[in-house]
């Protein structure tokens, strides 16, 4: 069975590690240096890792962020590159469920914020896995959007997510979608079709979690 998080994880580090820690990402304001932070604290800090989706949480979580980015290189590399057997996320029964999106997420994260940037092609099976995820990043992603959205994978499926009203289509491969649903729009390769107003505003919508 393909181990898709293992995978991007291995082939995230290879690119961190070869750009080095002041590289951009996608990410606005964060180098690759912040991002491998993060990284880290989502496995290894769970009394922090809740700050990433809970107001409340996010000081204690910024501040426990800073310290791991303050570590040394090479060890938060090895970090990234080897997560603890004991970590919620990462073990070997959560392992690809809780992290085939999100490393394939932040591999591109990092991919897309250089120049001359190109979409990959992706094995089959990674965009059947990432398309059976983007259904709840898609409910979760849009469900303030004043307008219903129909999400089409072609060959893999679509969706229709939203509040209702006039209709707008978001097209792409589930990698893409993917990357668009997650507040990537600007660097994710879809088509977006309705009225214009709506368009542009799902466009720059605040989609990220």
């Amino acid at each position: 069975m393909p181990r898709y998080a293992r995978s991007e994880r291995e082939a995230l580090a290879d690119l961190m590690l070869e750009l080095g820690p002041d590289a951009p990402t996608v990410n606005e304001g964060w180098t690759t240096r912040d991002l491998a932070a993060h990284l880290v604290l989502r496995e290894r800090r769970p009394d922090a890792a809740g700050g990433i989706l809970l107001p409340p949480l996010r000081g204690h979580a910024e501040r426990v962020r800073l310290r791991i980015a303050a570590r040394p290189w090479p060890r938060l590399m090895d970090q990234v590159r080897r997560p603890p057997a004991w970590s919620p996320v990462s073990n070997p029964v959560t392992d690809e469920l809780a992290n085939t999106m999100e490393f394939f997420i932040h591999h591109e994260d990092v991919r897309r914020a250089s120049p001359g940037w190109l979409p990959r092609d992706l094995p089959a099976g990674l965009q059947a896995v990432l398309w059976r995820r983007c259904a709840g990043l898609a409910r979760l992603a849009l469900r303030r959007f004043p307008a219903d959205v129909l999400v089409q994978a072609p060959g893999y499926g679509a969706l229709s997510v939203g509040r209702g009203g006039e209709p707008v289509r978001v097209v792409g491969s589930p990698g893409e979608l993917t990357l668009f649903l997650s507040g990537r729009q600007r660097v994710a390769r879809v088509q977006v079709d309705g009225p214009p107003a709506l368009a542009g505003q799902l466009r720059g919508a605040d989609l990220g979690m």
